[in-house]
């Protein structure tokens, strides 16, 4: 098993937490999406260098997912990682960040923000649910999967508009953080069963929450996202005070793979504080 995903490790709400840290301008903090094999690496692994030559870019494993230390007594919730992401930044001595948060990452930012707004500057969001929704085939894969290259590949089928984006490098890097112990077996404790029959109906931040956040945001969707549907991000940004909508044509649920030239420029002038 490739241990690429691992960097360094600090302490935070008592657990060994697993994070990427490079760069030394303003802090931007990094959330991961959720899924067979996600981590901050395979997330982010091409977006950490790139934004770190202008901000101090921190990418964590958030509890529960990839490197960081799991514990059999800790009930996830988005209550607990919002704690372990303020932990984090304590931990690391970080008053005040920025957030780009993919999937489930942006659902925590909206959680973070909403609960501790005076610990955040600006957010950018990504392929981010609001309210509620029905689960989607790309969401129920990551119930199914079982490790497997072959299962892997199949699980990612949904995410990108065009297939080119699963390369066997990707298959490979997912696949090896999907064996670290205890991760499949973790990542069906924080994903919701499917029901037996009918739909299954998920719940993201609720609109009547971020509706009350008003760090400006930079709400980024692709326009065939069969994971997290595009009208969530139409929801978001009408709900949101202060909030910008960029929603891309031929493009899924990977907008920082999928559109990486455009997503970082997008990202960094929006960080900038829109200059």
């Amino acid at each position: 098993m490739s241990d690429a995903g691992r960097g360094r490790t600090v302490q935070a709400l008592d657990l060994d937490t697993n994070y990427h840290d490079q760069g030394t301008g303003a802090p931007v903090v990094l959330l991961h999406g959720s899924g067979p094999g996600v981590s901050a690496w395979t997330n982010w692994k091409r977006v950490i260098p790139v934004l770190a030559d202008e901000f101090r870019v921190i990418a964590p494993d958030m509890a529960g997912f990839g490197y960081t230390e799991r514990r059999a007594d800790l009930a996830y919730d988005m209550k607990l990682w919002v704690k372990h992401l303020i932990g984090i930044l304590d931990a690391l001595g970080i008053g005040k960040a920025s957030l780009i948060g993919n999937s489930f990452g942006g659902s925590l930012s909206l959680a973070a923000a909403a609960r501790f707004p005076d610990r955040f500057e600006r957010i950018v969001l990504m392929g981010t649910p609001c309210d509620k929704f029905a689960m989607t085939p790309g969401l129920r894969a990551g119930w199914d999967y079982t490790p497997s290259r072959d299962a892997m590949r199949q699980a990612m089928v949904h995410f990108p508009y065009d297939p080119a984006f699963i390369t066997p490098e990707l298959v490979e890097d997912r696949y090896q953080a999907s064996l670290i112990p205890g991760a499949q077996e973790g990542l069906r404790k924080l994903l919701a069963k499917p029901a037996e029959e009918g739909e299954t109906i998920l719940s993201g931040i609720p609109e009547s929450v971020v509706a009350g956040i008003e760090h400006p945001t930079l709400v980024l969707h692709g326009r065939e996202d069969r994971v997290i549907p595009v009208e969530m991000g139409i929801r978001l940004a009408r709900a949101m005070p202060h909030a910008d909508l960029h929603m891309f044509g031929k493009c899924g649920h990977w907008v920082q793979a999928e559109r990486f030239d455009p997503f970082v420029e997008l990202a960094r002038k929006h960080l900038r504080g829109g200059a």
